[in-house]
């Protein structure tokens, strides 16, 4: 335990930092779970929780939780999936 008073704040900033990242980063990993599934059976919603996904994403990368070209190259697979199932 740390014992100097900004120690002690830093302390409890990074466990409510820690909670909200971890939040977020399910949150995105759920959002392109929702999409794999949807395409595999072929369901109809399949557009919007691309876009849905997409944007969790992105907004995963803007808060710097993944790296710019992971979030790029996850985009590029979710479409090329996509583009396979509505062929």
């Amino acid at each position: 335990m740390p014992i100097i008073k900004s120690a002690i704040e830093r302390a409890k900033t990074n466990v409510k930092a820690n909670e909200r990242n971890s939040a977020q980063l399910s949150s995105m990993r759920t959002a392109v779970k929702k999409f794999e599934k949807a395409v595999t059976n072929h369901d109809d919603n399949a557009a919007d929780l691309y876009k849905a996904a997409s944007s969790a994403v992105d907004r995963a990368a803007s808060k710097g939780l993944i790296k710019t070209n992971k979030a790029s190259r996850d985009k590029s697979r979710m479409a090329a999936r996509l583009a396979k199932a509505n062929a």
